[in-house]
This record gives structure tokens, sequence and C-alpha cells, in this order.
């Protein structure tokens, strides 16, 4: 069957889109593992280091520990990397306790550049109590690759306008953040906050209380643990849990990058279940909603109402999946057996009980919590990986649940050392983990326990927590440094799995460079495709068919958008894409004087690098769009991009161009602004006839001179500033 594969929107200038779709994908053969880079990300980690305290404790003092309620990380906790394409972005509140305002970076790839932009918005703390700590507010990121838009989801735990109970989160119970289109792939200089949308209320801040779309704003009520995923389509979506711990259900929404807005929620399960009937008890979920090898699946741990039985919190394993790329409709047990959603009964669902592990039967004194994760591999086998504790025997196990692709029931193994996060590529997974603070990662077969270790830190910085995004064969972790104190190191770590690619038919396959006309009227632009997997395709432009095995480019192409197909030959399968040839550009730039000794030079279009000549020589060469260059009255100077026929920008610098006379007209008292670092000026007063009436030297005071005509006739004069190139002032006294 023949499958289009969604990888971008239009892609066009000289700029360089890797088109990944950011989804667990299939590769072969296995090569070496390496920690390809390591790169600081701040040192003011936001980090709860002080006591675990009740919902009502006192403020001790932003410059006390910082005490929280339920748990130490909100700094590279939850849903807080993702990479996209040449580039890795992260979410983190920067420390300490008195600062905890909200923070992305984005890590380029290929210039190593980390760009961070400070929000306005501050972590709130426990139940908006700022001086305890609340671990649930994470900051979720998404990048949609349909429109390159970055989304964040934060700072919520199932807040509604009557939680707290003093009102004081009424109108502030939901966090979202949106930037416009193709925000995720501007240059370093230009990562800024405008990128960001402001929210039309009266904070005029960039926090929106609810998502654009035509969803109820009553949908937007109590909600917690946010993340971000995607589809084989290139669709963002994310999924929340609405409710409380034992009385939850999880509720999922998708992008649509054409309208800028989400669709409607679908809910998983049900709240307030016990109301059905057959269910004792109310019931919340602790796990993950992803797109894996083809479906949406769901995971999860389960916490029931049920405060007598021997679970502390969570039990079990639950797992169901969806033949509907939506999500909507065909939902299955890992039996293959239908259910329509809301869920009711979890039991449909369960796997496994970890609880069956351990010997106590006493009443809450199974611990269920933390190294929960899952995966699916090509081949169908299912993988989990959980933690279980008796704390009456004082014994912790880590279990290893998996069902082989065929096979219809799961087998458990105790025989297992545990890790934090799982990863398929084709049918081997991937365990990656912190043991002794360094990071580890682990290999098996799919539908087998047979892990071994490929990759161990035994050197280098030690950390306390992290978390975990993997992509494309590389794993991003993003982890704290153990340091003291409420603000500390966070780390990006990308390590390679060293998998080759062997699979032409993987979305994320080919790589598109489209580069645009570099002058008006000569149709030079160029196409340029990398497969990552060696074979025979042909590429389709206009009509013409181009075969190559690995790599392709494609000249003399006119500015305008095109629709173009890759057949993978042999395989009945087609890459489809939309690319744009950008038409060339004239240079236009602005130079603006700032001061006595500079010039400030903002280019709007050409192409970089620009070099700057200052009276015939050339000072500078650069790739930013703004930058300054020292000058002196009366210099020339010439801008020029990289292309001659775009043209250049020329400005003669006279120092006082800016300068302006005030009040004007006046009784004959004016008061003129002198650029800043001139300490004297040389000034001659001149009538209409053009007879000189008066010239003097005046001392400049705090930028300013002041000038009295105030004993001549009313009028229209005219003050020249003697200088390399001498400035008319019109004067009008009444």
């Amino acid at each position: 069957m023949m499958k289009k594969n969604y990888i971008s929107g239009i892609i066009g200038g000289y700029k360089l889109l890797q088109l990944y779709l950011l989804f667990l994908c299939a590769f072969g053969s296995q090569a070496q593992v390496v920690l390809e880079n390591e790169i600081k990300i701040t040192d003011f980690g936001l980090h709860f280091d002080g006591s675990k305290v009740n919902g009502g404790a006192s403020n001790t003092g932003d410059n006390a520990p910082y005490d929280y309620f339920f748990g130490r990380n909100i700094s590279a906790h939850g849903d807080a990397v993702k990479s996209f394409g040449n580039y890795v972005f992260l979410t983190w509140y920067r420390g300490g306790k008195a600062d905890r305002h909200l923070m992305l970076s984005r890590y380029n790839k290929v210039t190593s550049v980390v760009a961070t932009i400070e929000f306005p918005h501050r972590h709130t703390g426990y139940q908006n109590q700022y001086w305890i700590g609340e671990s649930h507010n994470t900051c979720a990121v998404g990048i949609s690759p349909k429109d390159g838009t970055i989304h964040m989801l934060y700072d919520m735990h199932a807040y509604s306008a009557s939680r707290p109970s003093n009102g004081s989160l009424a109108n502030d119970y939901f966090r979202y953040s949106y930037s416009v289109p193709n925000a995720a792939t501007v240059p370093d200089n230009e990562f800024k906050l405008d990128l960001f949308v402001k929210d039309n209320g009266v904070d005029g801040d960039y926090k929106h209380l609810r998502t654009p779309g035509s969803v109820a704003q009553s949908e937007f009520v109590a909600l917690t643990y946010p993340s971000f995923f995607l589809n084989d389509q290139g669709d963002l979506l994310f999924f929340m849990r609405e409710g409380g711990n034992n009385n939850g259900m999880y509720k999922f929404s998708k992008y649509d990058a054409t309208s800028g807005t989400w669709g409607d929620f679908i809910d998983f399960n049900r709240l307030n279940t016990k109301s059905q009937p057959g269910i004792t008890y109310n019931w919340g979920l602790y796990g993950d909603i992803k797109y894996v090898n083809g479906k949406i699946r769901i995971g999860f741990q389960r916490r029931s109402s049920n405060n007598d039985d021997k679970y502390q919190y969570q039990n079990g394993i639950y797992y169901a999946y969806s033949d509907d790329p939506s999500g909507a409709t065909g939902w299955k047990n890992y039996k293959g057996e239908s259910f329509a959603l809301p869920l009711n009964d979890a039991d449909f669902i369960k796997v496994m009980e970890p609880g069956d592990y351990v010997a106590t039967t006493q009443t809450s004194k199974v611990h269920i919590v933390g190294d929960f994760d899952w995966t699916v591999t090509t081949n169908g086998d299912v993988h989990f990986i959980s933690r279980v504790k008796d704390n009456e025997n004082n014994v912790t196990k880590y279990l290893h649940t998996y069902q082989p692709s065929g096979e219809g029931d799961f087998i458990t193994s105790e025989d297992f050392s545990g890790g934090s996060a799982l990863y398929t590529s084709g049918n081997d997974v991937y365990m990656i983990g912190l043991q002794n603070g360094r990071v580890f990662v682990e290999k098996t077969e799919g539908g087998t326990n047979n892990f071994t270790r490929i990759y161990e830190a035994t050197s280098g910085k030690t950390f306390d927590h992290g978390v975990v995004h993997i992509d494309d064969g590389k794993v991003y972790y993003y982890l704290m440094e153990n340091k003291s104190g409420n603000a500390q190191p966070l780390y990006l770590q990308i390590i390679d799995l060293g998998i080759e690619p062997t699979d032409p038919t993987l979305p994320n396959n080919f790589t598109i460079e489209a580069i645009g006309e570099t002058c008006t009227g000569m149709d030079n632009g160029k196409l340029v495709i990398n497969g990552a997997a060696f074979h025979e395709y042909v590429a389709t432009i206009d009509g013409v068919d181009y075969e190559f095995t690995k790599s392709k480019t494609i000249e003399s192409l006119a500015p305008g958008i095109y629709g173009f197909c890759i057949d993978v030959v042999g395989k009945d399968f087609q890459h489809c894409y939309q690319v744009e040839i950008v038409e060339a550009e004239s240079l236009s730039a602005k130079i603006s004087v700032k001061s006595k000794q500079s010039v400030e030079i903002n280019v709007a279009s050409g192409t970089a690098p620009y070099t700057v000549i200052k009276n015939g020589e050339a000072v500078l060469q650069t790739n930013q769009t703004t930058f300054s260059v020292d000058v002196r009255d009366g210099d020339l100077i010439q801008i020029k991009s990289n292309e001659a026929c775009q043209g250049e920008m020329s400005k003669t610098i006279n120092l006082f161009d800016s300068v302006r006379a005030y009040p004007n007209p006046s009784s004959g008292i004016f008061e003129l602004n002198i650029p800043s670092g001139i300490d004297q000026v040389d000034l001659a007063v001149y009538n209409i006839h053009s007879q000189m009436i008066s010239a003097s030297t005046f001392k400049v005071n705090a930028g300013k001179v002041k000038l009295d005509i105030a004993d001549k006739p009313n009028g229209i004069y005219f003050v020249k500033i003697n200088s390399k190139k001498p400035k008319f002032i019109k004067l009008i006294k009444k």
C-alpha cells in the first residue's frame, strides 16, 4: 500500500531545515554508542533544596532553602525536552527561590549556540504559595512540523476557579504560550520573546488561559501533567490529566496548523466512574500517551480511591492502542478486544500487577511510583518497565514485563536492573537511565529480556535527575547536576545510539534543502536531496524524473512552490514534500547613527554574510542582521551582501543629522539636542536673507545647547552646525 509521509510545510531560502519527525523510528545495524556532546544550558536551574512540608507552611524567606510539598524536582522534569531538525528545545524555571521565571532554551546543533527566552511568568508554587515548591508544575514543550510553531503548557496542578479555595487563581488556572509560525527555526539572534503571541487580556503577557479554537473554557480546568507528541502525519497533539490523583482522566487534542487552532478534546476515560454500573471506586492514572510504530497507544498505572487495599498509591500496568490515527475511535486492549471511549473499567485493559511480586498484604504497604515506561517494537513486541517496593519488608524490585509479538500472554522478569526510559528501533529495545549519577544504555532484542549494557559513563559529572527524549536514534538526556542550593546547573547530553539507517520508507529518511534564486531573473534555484538509507530512488519534479541512490542536486529551478514525490523503487512507497524556491531579494538595510562613536546597521533583506566597507576599506564581515560599526563624522559606510547582484547600501555619516531645535516655534529661546560624546559645537545663525547675525562656539551641557535670539525680530532664521557636512536647522521666532 502506498503511503505519503508528511514531512514539513514550505521550505525555502538559504536555510536548511532538517526534516525529522519526532517519533520512534525503525533502523537496522548497530554501531558504537557514543556521547556526541554535552552542553551546559544554565547554572541556574530552579530546584527545591529544602524540606518536605505541609500545605500551610509559612514563608521562611527567599534566602532560605526552598521547601516543597510533593517532590524536589521542577527543572529537567516532565515533558521538558524536544528535538526538531537542527535544534533541541528545553524548558526550565530559573533559580533561586526569589526568581522562578519560566525559561525556554534552544540549542543549535550546527552553530552550538544556546539561545534563551525569559518569560514574564514565574513558578507559582503549591496552590499559589510561591515559597512552597510544586513539582507537578512542569513545563511541556512541543513543536509543530507543519508550521514551525512552538507550544508550551506549564505551571498547572488541577487548578480551577475554586482551587485553591481562596480564589487566587480563579482567572489563572490554565497556562499556555505559543509562537508565530516558523519561530522554531529562526536564526539564533532572532530567537526572542517577541516570537510568541501576546494574550489579549488585561495583563497583555504571553500566557493564554485557553488554547485557540472553539473548545469551551470549562474544558480547561483541573488539568495536570501536560505532554506533547506527534503522529506520523506530522500532527502535533497534547494530552493532560483532568481531575485528581484517584479520580482523573486523560484527555487529548490535536493541533490544526492550517488554522492555528486546537481541536475538541477526546476523553480517554471517565471521571467519577463509580457512578457507572459495576464500578466500585473512582480511579486516576499515571503514565503516557505516545504515537509508536503507527498507532496512538496508552500505558499507565492506576490509582484507586480505595484507601483500604495494600497499595499506597498506584497499582497495575494498563495498556491499549487505537487503529485510528486521531485516537477518537478504534481502541483495543492488548488482546485485540475493542472498547469505546470514554473507558469506565480499567481492568478491561489491565496487563499485570506489580504488587503480586512482593510479599506484603498490609494496607498501603505496596509502593509503585517512578521508573515506569513502555514501548512497542516494529514487530509488535510490547515492553514495560516498572518498580515495586514492599515497605513492610523493605524490599524493592525492578520488573520487566513484555509480550513477544504473536504471543497472547505477557512475561514478567525480576532479573532486571531497572531504568528510566525505553526506546525501540526496528526490533531492538533500548533502555536509558542513571546509575550512581551517570548515564547508561542497555539493549535487548524485542520480545526478550536479554538486556546488555552498551554504554556507560564512568567519569565526568554526576547528575541528580533528568528526563529523556529520544529521536532519530539519538538520546537527548536533559540533566541536573549534583550540586547544592535552589539554583543548580542544567546540562544536555546528546548520545548517538549508533544505529545505521537501512529502511528507506521511514518518514525522516530524507533531508531536503531548498536553495533560492541568487539574483532576480536568473532562475538558478536548487533542490538538494540527501537520503539516510542507501537505495534506488526516483524524484519527480515538474514531470521530470531524477534517479539516484543516496543524494541528488536538482538545479536551474525558477522561484515558486514545488510539490514533488520520491519513489522508493521496489517498495511501492512514496515520500512527498512541498518546498519553496524563493525569489532573489535585493539588499535592504537601515543605517542609524547611535552616538558620536558608532552607527547601528539593521539588515532587512539580502544574503549573508554582509560586508561593511568604511571609506573604501572592508572593516567587518558578519552573518548577523543587526550590528554596530565605529565611525567618525563624515565617514562613508557601504553595506554589501554575499551576492553582488543584490546591490549595496551606503550612507555618509553626519553625526548631526538627528539634531532638532525645540520648542520650535518659540519666543526666541531654543534648545538643540546634540549627539552624546560631543563636548562643544560651532553654531552660526542666519536670517531669511542669508545674512549671518551671530556665530559662536557653544559648550554642550547634558547633551543640549541653549540658543538665545530673543532680541531679534520675529521671523524665520537658520542655524548652521559647522561639521564636515554642515547641518542647517530652521528656526521660527514668534
